[in-house]
């Protein structure tokens, strides 16, 4: 058997709000935007650059349960984990177009990491592995 993980799901609170920083900010690449009329919603994914695997399918809150959820879907723990092949490249990057790092890079015997914080409040690893 052979499975694999596709899409995890981001609540957002706006769909060109959420393109703005993950493609804008971030530089992940707009992988799909597709209206679906038949439920009034956007079919969005982005996802890393040069990414082959997981994509995030960025969900606009339907509801105020849903939207008591953007920024907090992990309950305060870091949620994604970005991973990268140059981490002193993403974070001098991120850091100059404005990305909030709550946690300093510190070097661990998995590798080099600091976390983030999206424009909602989750919290990111970036990840260069040893």
């Amino acid at each position: 058997m052979k499975q694999s993980l596709a899409l995890v799901s981001l609540l957002v609170p706006d769909y060109d709000e959420a393109i703005a920083f993950y493609v804008g900010v971030l530089g992940f690449t707009l992988v799909e935007d597709t209206y679906r009329p038949e439920q009034d919603k956007r079919w969005v994914v982005v996802a890393p650059p040069g990414s082959s695997g997981t994509g995030l399918l960025l969900a606009r809150a339907a509801n105020d349960e849903q939207a008591a959820r953007i920024g907090n879907q992990a309950g305060g723990r870091v949620f994604l984990f970005l991973c990268t092949d140059d981490f002193d490249r993403d974070f001098d990057a991120y850091r100059a177009r404005g990305v909030e790092f709550v946690r300093a890079p510190r070097q661990e015997d998995y590798g080099k990491v600091a976390v983030f914080r999206d424009a909602w409040g989750n919290l990111w690893d970036l990840l260069q592995p040893s």
